[in-house]
């Protein structure tokens, strides 16, 4: 246990760093600026990589909303939950820490909201808490689906880190204007305990809307998902039900 929990800390740090530092370090940077959508390709780089390097000890979740959605689905033991849950959530404080010693070390740095989810005043685009609260569970539901449907016994093994990467990246895509894209409790609660202020007093939404998507994404994928009666056909060599 402990090395999948000290997995699923390096693994959320990376996103944190990786995805974070690339909104906070590069995305208006003077000319030569990222912008959405270099950010978009970070978030989703960082899953893609660590989830080859530390996916086969720990199952590569990085997120609190991910173990709950598993769980949900059967595909990951509920004792395990919160040690993930903490691991996780400490993993991307210490990396929004990083994050700001790093990038505090330039003469003109100004905190703002340092890559901090919000809505309102505080969304990039203005939105309003109903409209991020229904794009944070109507993305995560879908990331969701896609982990476990990349994940499962039919689909050819080493590929679902891309399938999980690339839908991190075009949840990006949709969202950043919306929320600046949480999807995911821990990233959220990195940077918003560095920016403090709002982003804590907005924090509870992405928590609470990621959790939810991805208990009706594990629903939903229960809901298509026919590998169990795939593998009793095989066994007694009936046919399946359409």
């Amino acid at each position: 246990m402990f090395k999948k929990l000290s997995a699923e800390f390096f693994g959320t740090f990376w996103l944190v760093f990786g995805g974070c530092g690339s909104a906070v370090l590069a995305a208006a940077y003077p000319d030569l600026g990222i912008g959405f959508v270099g950010v978009s390709l970070a978030f989703g780089l960082t899953v893609l990589t660590m989830a080859y390097a530390v996916g086969g000890i720990s199952g590569g979740h990085f997120n609190p909303a991910v173990s709950v959605g598993l769980t949900v689905a059967g595909r990951f033991p509920a004792a395990s939950l919160v040690p993930y849950i903490i691991a996780q959530v400490v993993g991307a404080v210490v990396a929004a820490f990083v994050l700001y010693l790093i990038a505090s070390g330039k003469a003109d740095f100004q905190l703002g909201g340092f890559a901090s989810n919000g809505y309102g005043e505080h969304s990039p685009g203005g939105y309003s808490l109903t409209s991020a609260l229904v794009a944070e569970v109507v993305l995560t539901g879908f990331f969701i689906f896609i982990i476990l449907g990349a994940t499962g016994s039919r689909v050819p093994a080493g590929f679902a880190p891309i399938a999980i990467g690339l839908a991190l990246t075009l949840i990006h895509l949709i969202s950043i204007p919306v929320t600046n894209t949480s999807v995911n409790p821990a990233r959220s609660t990195g940077v918003a305990v560095v920016a403090g202020g709002w982003a804590l007093g907005q924090l509870w939404l992405f928590w609470v809307a990621p959790i939810v998507g991805a208990v009706l994404g594990a629903v939903a994928w229960k809901l298509v998902d026919d590998s169990e009666e795939a593998a009793a056909a095989k066994v007694t060599g009936a046919p399946r039900s359409a």
